[in-house]
């Protein structure tokens, strides 16, 4: 099944809910597009959907690498939630669950983003 994209919005972060496969090809290319689109937009808090995910090839984890990548040189931040096993096997396999910020619980993930912004302001360390 090919991938399809919705995208919702929670308060400040926008989910993209991903549903079939992430592979070489028109699936890479939906997903590339489509989170490139959201940061000419000005969004800065993207939060994946990868619970109807059912499989995900090199190319699909190039994908999500590269979404990441663009994010976080655009100050913007991208964030997985709601992982099938087999996505988080690979993930674990490739070590990239130690890149990505993973979340099983919605809530916490968007929580996460708040969090985040606060912990980069300033702290009143003295010494």
């Amino acid at each position: 099944m090919p991938l399809g994209i919705a995208e919702s919005q929670v308060e400040s972060v926008t989910l993209l809910h991903l549903k079939g496969t992430l592979v070489v090809g028109g699936d890479v290319e939906l997903l590339d597009n489509k989170v490139l689109a959201l940061l000419g937009r000005g969004v800065t808090k993207i939060l994946l959907d990868l619970g109807e995910l059912n499989y995900v090839d090199s190319s699909g984890i190039g994908a999500l690498v590269r979404a990441y990548s663009t994010a976080k040189e655009k100050t913007a931040a991208v964030k997985l939630y709601h992982l099938t096993r087999r996505v988080h096997d690979v993930l674990q396999v490739t070590r990239l669950n130690t890149v990505f910020e993973i979340f099983s619980d919605q809530e916490k993930a968007i929580a996460s983003f708040g969090e985040k912004a606060a912990s980069t302001e300033p702290s009143g360390q003295g010494g």
